[in-house]
């Protein structure tokens, strides 16, 4: 059997000439990465999670370093996986300050009776599994600031932060 591994990395119509190519770019390295791990004898699942993290580290997507920034400019992401042959399914949100929420989502699917944990369960959840912090600097990107309405265009007012409102970090 030769696998197939389709990748979606976004619906932005809106992007420049430049970016469009680094954008394509970034969906083979992602459908490679997963085909090769299938390729080697790994699940579906482990493809997914391969996919989606090389799409997490890549800062032309929005998802991981490059996420849209919140109402209050703050990075929170989300992330979702099931396994087609049980159903069983994992998925966070509201997540900060991680890398890879993707590898979280899939803890929470293999590591807990629940499908679905956010915020303050999931930080405390993926501390507990001991999922490494990062620095939320480390997930924002320039197109981050210069566009905080992301791909969608939508404009939204991101209010004065001051150093008492950014305590929440990381």
């Amino acid at each position: 059997m030769n696998p197939v591994v389709v990748v979606h990395g976004g619906g932005a119509s809106n992007i420049s000439k430049d970016r469009k190519e680094r954008v394509r770019q970034g969906i083979i390295r992602a459908a490679t990465v997963g085909y090769n791990i299938l390729q080697e004898g790994g699940s579906a699942v482990d493809a997914v999670e391969g996919a989606v993290t090389v799409l997490e580290d890549d800062p032309e997507f929005n998802a991981g370093c490059g996420s849209v920034l919140n109402v209050n400019g703050e990075v929170e992401m989300d992330a979702s996986i099931m396994n087609g042959k049980d159903l069983s399914s994992g998925a966070v949100s509201a997540v900060r300050c991680i890398a890879n929420p993707i590898k979280l989502a899939r803890l929470v699917m293999e590591k807990t009776p629940h499908c679905f944990l956010t915020d303050q369960g999931a930080a405390k959840f993926a501390a507990d599994m001991g999922v490494p912090e990062v620095p939320e600097k480390q997930l924002i990107t320039e197109r981050n600031i210069k566009h905080p309405e992301g791909e969608s265009g939508q404009t939204r007012a991101l209010p004065h932060r001051t150093r008492k409102d950014s305590s929440r970090g990381c």
